[in-house]
């Protein structure tokens, strides 16, 4: 379980912002009671923000969940963290949800009340679902059933598809953001300091102003690789291709991506992206399926058998028959079409050298010099 440190959440909310912009015509579902009606629930105080209309927003309300207690919950995901993951409801009370190996993910049915089995992965950012569970002793609630619909889901993934999973990307660069930041306090502090010393010394006005600059050119060096710490750029890639219809992988997709995980695992501050594609034969439907179930056999390839940690693999994505690499008219064409394309994305602000700052050499003036007349 990755832990959120102070600074993270600059980062967040701007996604989780676009997630609920995006998701607002399917609306909150307001949050219900288990079946004898009971629903207790202790509630933070909140407190209200004046906008220039005059208008008071509330802030949104936490929820603790007593242990035990039985709790069925409607709204949308706010917050995904690897084992939790916090919903929002229509009266803007905030809810975490635990996730367990026994937690039942599934789409809501259709006909008959079938539905489709998901992975607890598809959990994602401003999708609208249901929850239903029982609380625990820390005032979480322990999810036993999760289910959404199918149109919601690919909202969400459609959203997630665009946005930078920050999250996970921002958890293995912290200790960078802390050393880069607290380098640009140093500088800053020698700002003033230089200041202090250009002011009382004799003849060291120009040496101070250049050092001066120096100091704010390193400064600008450190806000600039910390807005590029939310920024990536491929370094590897690989495109494996699959047979007519099927989602198992080849030897030699095998190979390709053993020779991708050396590399990955060598690499600071990477994620992985997995994207899959098929040709243009069969119905679009069955063609996003599969090609969803070959990013999935891709990453459960990476998992099981480098032990590629999930928190640097990008929700994967299935695109169907779109984004075609070669003429779906030919057989060759088709077989390049059929593919899943893995790329290593490093970060930017890592891949910038550290800023420094050079102090201009200057002549020292002694104080005790009488001047000559």
């Amino acid at each position: 379980m990755s832990i959120q440190k102070p600074g993270t959440h600059r980062l967040i909310a701007p996604v989780f912002a676009l997630a609920l912009a995006v998701s607002a015509p399917a609306a909150l579902a307001q949050s219900t009671s288990n079946s004898s009606g009971t629903q207790s629930s202790s509630t933070q105080s909140t407190s209200t923000t004046q906008s220039s209309t005059g208008t008071q927003t509330a802030s949104p309300q936490a929820r603790t969940v007593s242990n035990g207690q039985k709790m069925k919950i409607k709204g949308t995901v706010v917050k995904r963290d690897p084992d939790t993951f916090t919903v929002r409801d229509a009266n803007n009370v905030d809810t975490v949800v635990l996730l367990t190996n026994t937690t039942s993910v599934r789409s809501k049915g259709g006909f008959l009340r079938s539905g489709n089995n998901y992975g607890q992965t598809q959990i994602l950012g401003g999708l609208n679902l249901e929850v239903d569970g029982h609380g625990d002793g820390s005032g979480q609630l322990i999810a036993d059933k999760i289910r959404f619909g199918d149109t919601d889901l690919r909202v969400a993934q459609s959203i997630n598809a665009r946005v930078n999973p920050v999250e996970d990307r921002v958890g293995s660069n912290e200790q960078k953001i802390a050393s880069v930041e607290a380098n640009a306090q140093r500088l800053s502090g020698q700002l003033d300091e230089l200041a202090a010393v250009s002011n009382a010394a004799r003849g060291g006005a120009r040496a101070a102003q250049d050092t001066a600059d120096a100091a704010v050119a390193g400064v600008n060096a450190t806000n600039d690789r910390i807005s590029a710490l939310d920024d990536y750029t491929p370094q590897e890639s690989v495109s494996v291709n699959f047979k007519v219809g099927s989602a198992t992988l080849l030897p030699e997709a095998k190979t390709q991506l053993d020779e991708l995980s050396s590399k990955a695992m060598t690499a600071k501050g990477y994620v992985i992206e997995v994207s899959g594609f098929t040709d243009a034969t069969g119905s679009v439907d069955r063609n996003r399926q599969l090609s969803q179930r070959r990013a999935d056999s891709v990453i459960r390839y990476l998992v099981e058998n480098h032990q590629i940690p999930l928190r640097r693999i990008i929700t994967p994505y299935g695109y169907g028959e779109t984004n075609a690499v070669a003429d779906n008219k030919t057989r060759d064409g088709r077989a390049q079409n059929r593919r899943v394309e893995v790329k290593i994305l490093v970060n930017k602000g890592l891949l910038q050298g550290a800023p420094t700052m050079n102090t201009p050499a200057s002549s020292q003036t002694s104080s005790s010099t009488t001047p000559q007349p």
